[in-house]
C-alpha cells in the first residue's frame, strides 16, 4: 500500500509541477499522507454506535455526505444541517425504491427505451434475431441480422447505465442509490454471458431495487428465480442428471455465508441438488409434462421451476434434512441461510468495509450483525449502527480512497450540482478507462472494495487526466453527441467557500496557486483531499 501511495504521489506531483509550478506540487506531496499518521486507538475510540449528541460541524458533515451518498453537494449539506444528522439518516434509510427523480433528470429516464417497452419482449424480438440470423441462407442478411442482435444488446446495456448514472448524480435519496449499486456489486453478473445483457434493466430494477432498503431475504429469492443470475452463472443448465455447482457455490461463498463461513463440499453439492429445475424459458409455449408434475410447474416472466428437471430426493444442507418437494425447498434453504450468524457477519462486514474502512471495528460489525439476526436480514436495521456510530462522521477517522465510480461521480456532483446530464456515455468511457465498468466486472464476486485495488499510479494518472478534462467543463457529457455547443463554467463560489472551510493547509495553498476557475477545479478534483471519502 505504502510504495503505491509513493508512486502515485511522485505521478501527482509531475502533474501538478505542470499546472501550477512548485507550490501547488509541495502541497500535494505533504497532504498525500492524509490518515496516514491517524492511530488505530483514535479510530476505535470514535466507533461507539449511537446517534452523535452535538450537531456536525463543517468536516463533519462533509465526511458524512460523502460517506453516505455519491459525493457531497451544497444542498445535501443544507439538509444535513437543517435536519440533523441522525433525523437525515432516517430519512435516507426511508427512501422509496419507486420515487422519481425530479424533473427533467426523470424525463431523460423516461425516455429510455428500456423504461417504455416491456422487457419481456425486448429479450424476445433480439433472440429472434440470433436465430434468424442463425438460419439465414443469405450472407449478407445473416450479417445485417446479427448486427442488429449486437445492437439490441448495447442499447440495453448503455440504457441500463445510463439510468443508473442518472439516478447517482441526481437523486436526494443517495443512500437508496449507493445500496443499489452495492447490492448489484454482491450479486453481479456480467453482460456478456448469453442474454444477461438483453436481461439487466429488468434484473436492477426488479430483482434488486424493490429491497435495496428493504429485507435481505427477499431480495436473495428474487436473485435466485431471476434469468440474469440463472443465466450467468449456469443453473439454467443444472438438472438432476447433470448437476452444475456453480450457483449454488456462490450463494453460500459470496451471497450470504461467506468463504469461511463454516459450509463443506458437501453443502455444496446438496445445495446443487435443491436449485435443481431453477431455470430460465424463453419460449412461450410450457414443457409437456404429465400431470403431477404440471401441478409443480412454476413461471415467472422468463423465470422457470421445471419440475421434470428437479432432483425429488431429500437434501442435507448446514445440518439440516431439506426433504424433497419441489421448489418450496430452496425457500427453506434461503431462510436457513439469512438465519445462520455467518451471513450476518458476512453481510455486515462488507458494509461496513464498502461504506467506513478497509478494517471496520469488530465491536460495531458485531452490532450490525446483531441487528441483522434480530431483524431477519432487515437492511436498514442492519444499517443504522454503522450510519449513526461516530466513526462515520469524524473526520479524525482513517478515510476511505474512493473507488473510480465513487471518484467521477463525485468530481460532477461537487462542480455542476444541478446541471443535468445530456450524454452519459463519456461517463460511462471513463469507468472503463478506470478498470470499473458498468457490468463489466466478469467474475462472480463483483468490484473490489478496499483501497489498495485502486491506489496505483496508473490509476492516479488517468485520474488526473480526467480531473482536468471535468474541471475544464466536462463538455462531452453537458452536450449532445456530435455537437460544438460551447458549455459555460458553473458558479464555483459556493463549493470554494465550503472546500476552504474543510480542506488541509496544503490543498489550500496548492488552490490558491490556480489562475482560473478551470484550474482550480482541476487541481481541488486532482488533490489528496478530494481522494477520499
Amino acid at each position: 500500500m505504502m510504495s503505491k501511495l509513493t508512486l502515485s504521489r511522485r505521478g501527482a506531483m509531475r502533474w501538478l509541477s505542470g499546472l501550477t509550478g512548485a507550490a501547488s506540487t509541495a502541497g500535494l506531496h505533504s497532504g498525500l499522507g492524509l490518515g496516514a499518521g491517524l492511530s488505530g486507538s483514535l479510530f476505535m475510540a470514535g466507533c461507539a454506535t449511537g446517534p452523535a449528541a452535538a450537531p456536525l460541524d463543517a468536516q463533519q458533515r462533509q465526511r458524512a455526505a460523502d460517506r453516505i451518498g455519491w459525493g457531497a453537494t451544497q444542498s445535501q449539506l443544507a439538509l444535513i444541517e437543517a435536519l440533523g444528522w441522525p433525523r437525515y439518516v432516517e430519512q435516507q434509510l426511508q427512501a422509496h425504491p419507486a420515487t422519481k427523480l425530479p424533473p427533467p433528470y426523470q424525463a431523460s429516464i423516461d425516455a429510455l427505451q428500456i423504461s417504455r417497452t416491456d422487457p419481456l419482449l425486448r429479450v424476445r424480438d433480439a433472440e429472434a434475431l440470433r436465430r434468424n440470423a442463425d438460419k439465414a441462407a443469405d450472407e449478407a442478411q445473416r450479417v445485417a441480422l446479427r448486427q442488429q442482435y449486437q445492437t439490441s444488446r448495447q442499447l440495453s446495456v448503455r440504457e441500463a447505465g445510463d439510468r443508473q448514472l442518472t439516478r447517482q448524480l441526481y437523486s436526494e435519496h443517495q443512500l437508496l442509490e449507493q445500496m443499489a449499486w452495492f447490492w448489484f456489486n454482491h450479486f453481479n453478473v456480467h453482460q456478456a454471458k448469453r442474454e444477461v445483457a438483453l436481461l439487466l434493466p429488468d434484473y436492477e430494477d426488479r430483482a434488486l431495487r424493490p429491497q435495496t432498503l428493504g429485507s435481505f431475504r427477499r431480495m436473495l429469492g428474487a436473485v435466485a428465480r431471476h434469468p440474469a443470475m440463472l443465466r450467468y452463472l449456469d443453473n439454467d443448465q443444472n438438472a438432476v442428471r447433470a448437476i452444475n455447482e456453480n450457483y449454488a457455490r456462490e450463494l453460500l461463498e459470496l451471497h450470504t455465508l461467506g468463504v469461511n463461513g463454516g459450509y463443506s463440499q458437501r453443502d455444496v453439492q446438496e445445495l446443487a441438488r435443491v436449485l435443481t429445475g431453477f431455470g430460465v424459458r424463453v419460449e412461450d409455449e410450457p414443457p409437456r409434462l404429465n400431470p403431477r408434475l404440471a401441478a409443480l410447474y412454476q413461471r415467472d416472466g422468463f423465470f422457470e421451476f421445471h419440475p421434470g428437471r428437479h432432483d425429488f430426493g431429500d437434501k442435507q444442507v448446514l445440518g439440516h434434512t431439506i426433504r424433497g418437494r419441489g421448489a418450496a425447498e430452496l425457500d427453506e434453504v434461503l431462510d436457513l441461510l439469512v438465519a445462520h450468524p455467518s451471513t450476518a457477519q458476512h453481510i455486515s462486514r462488507k458494509l461496513a468495509v464498502f461504506f467506513l474502512s478497509d478494517q471496520p471495528p469488530p465491536a460495531l460489525v458485531d452490532d450490525m450483525a446483531r441487528a441483522f439476526q434480530r431483524t431477519r436480514g432487515d437492511i436498514p436495521a442492519t444499517l443504522r449502527p454503522l450510519l449513526l456510530s461516530p466513526a462515520f462522521v469524524a473526520p479524525g477517522t482513517p478515510p476511505k480512497f474512493k473507488d473510480p465510480q465513487h471518484y467521477l461521480l463525485s468530481s460532477l456532483r461537487a462542480g455542476f450540482e444541478s446541471r443535468p446530464m445530456v450524454n452519459s456515455q463519456p461517463l460511462q468511457n471513463w469507468l472503463r478507462r478506470l478498470g470499473q465498468g458498468l457490468y463489466d466486472k466478469q467474475t462472480p464476486d463483483g468490484y473490489p472494495l478496499t483501497d489498495e485495488a485502486w491506489n496505483s499510479a496508473g490509476q492516479m494518472t488517468t485520474r488526473f487526466e480526467l480531473a482536468r478534462q471535468i474541471g475544464g467543463g466536462a463538455a462531452p457529457i453537458f452536450r449532445a453527441d456530435g455537437t460544438n455547443t460551447p458549455v459555460p463554467m458553473p458558479d464555483l463560489t459556493p463549493l470554494k467557500s465550503r472546500v476552504l472551510a474543510t480542506v488541509g493547509p496544503n490543498t489550500r495553498d496548492a488552490l490558491a496557486q490556480a489562475g482560473s476557475q478551470q484550474q482550480w477545479l482541476s487541481l481541488y478534483l486532482s488533490s489528496p483531499d478530494f481522494m477520499y471519502r
